[in-house]
């Protein structure tokens, strides 16, 4: 099989794994009433357990406590995964649906991350077409808060959906992380942050107790596909695919996935189409590209 050819199932799986983890999210939260403050613990134990042991098995260990990566990979744990998963179920238990979910945060997560970047990474320095990027794209979100005819009103749930800007916020902050951090194999550095992840996550989850009620097997698959596929196979392929092609693709897949979650959000959720929506995503991804032209110029 030709390069070209692997770089384009890795990327297509990658966009199916990200795009659906909306809609599972979505279904296991909203329609399936399953407790928001356990869905990180939910998502990252498996994960954690599972890269613990290759670590091990591979001829790698964790380093010792006092090392400084644990602070670095732990922070990109939390920030990068138990704070998202928990607020985006927040804002998926509030109403905030699937598709919108995908467009606020795959749209909003690189506007901030280019804003936080000016302050915290040297060499990114904020320049006039990042601005101009960053204004355009927040037009875009401004569209997400005005319902359908675009009246000068926010719609009605306008507050859960903060629950997603949040989500964003705290992706962006990890990706500052990410570039500050020490290096490290890349195994050790998954584990620690997955490690962090589930102890963060079981402290979120069990001052609420144990889900209580009975969850349909709908409901479990689709937790046990978030955990095993969105969080953990996903980041095997997402190294995969910047190993094929270089980090540049990963902003491609980022325009592609809102689109694919709202048109999964229609068939198998149920959610109506909406210009709205549709208009927003396009001047976001707008405002991105004119961004991050910036950096290829």
């Amino acid at each position: 099989m030709s390069k070209n050819m692997k770089l384009y199932i890795t990327v297509g799986l990658v966009v199916l794994i990200w795009s659906t983890a909306y809609t599972l999210m979505y279904y296991s939260v909203y329609s399936g009433g399953f407790p928001a403050e356990w869905i990180p613990a939910a998502r990252t134990t498996l994960p954690a357990l599972a890269i613990t042991l290759y670590v091990y098995l591979s001829g790698h260990k964790l380093p010792k406590l006092s090392d400084k990566r644990w602070l670095w990979y732990g922070l990109m744990g939390f920030l990068g995964m138990t704070a998202p998963f928990y607020l985006l179920a927040k804002g998926n238990a509030h109403g905030v649906e699937s598709g919108i979910s995908s467009i606020l945060t795959n749209g909003v997560t690189p506007l901030l991350t280019i804003i936080l970047a000016h302050f915290f990474v040297a060499s990114e320095r904020l320049s006039f077409r990042k601005s101009i990027g960053f204004i355009i794209g927040f037009i875009g979100v401004v569209f997400l808060y005005l319902p359908e005819n675009l009246s000068l009103k926010l719609v009605e749930n306008w507050q859960a959906q903060n629950y997603i800007l949040l989500v964003a916020l705290s992706f962006a902050v990890a990706a500052i992380v990410a570039k500050r951090a020490p290096e490290t194999e890349a195994s050790v550095g998954a584990a620690i942050m997955l490690i962090t992840a589930a102890l963060t996550a079981f402290a979120i989850a069990l001052p609420t107790g144990l889900p209580g009620g009975h969850f349909s097997n709908g409901i479990l698959l689709a937790l046990f596909v978030l955990s095993v596929f969105s969080t953990g196979l996903s980041d095997i392929l997402y190294l995969k695919v910047i190993q094929l092609s270089g980090p540049s693709m990963i902003g491609k897949i980022n325009y592609l996935v809102p689109v694919f979650a709202v048109l999964f959000g229609m068939m198998f959720l149920g959610e109506a189409f909406s210009w709205r929506s549709v208009a927003a995503m396009m001047i976001i991804i707008t405002g991105l590209l004119v961004a991050r032209n910036d950096e290829n110029e």
